[in-house]
């Protein structure tokens, strides 16, 4: 694979990543307030999605990291 291959490769696995959390976040809250779950599930729900965020967020930090490496 190329290297421009690998960038879109890294690129469509971290909005996957970001889309995933979000729709899993938003369902999460849905259903916590339908089932009247208590606030530390809720909380631990939140942290989860936090952390898909933070993998996200390492993801793109690691693409950027790749592109100015690029250029030496």
């Amino acid at each position: 694979m190329t290297r421009p291959d690998r960038a879109g490769q890294k690129g469509r696995r971290a909005a996957l990543v970001i889309a995933g959390t979000g729709i899993g976040w938003v369902l999460f809250g849905m259903i916590a307030d339908k089932e009247g779950f208590d606030v530390g599930t809720r909380i631990a729900g939140d942290l989860v999605a936090l952390a898909g965020f933070l993998f996200a967020f390492w993801l793109i930090f690691q693409m950027w990291r790749d592109g100015r490496n690029d250029g030496q």
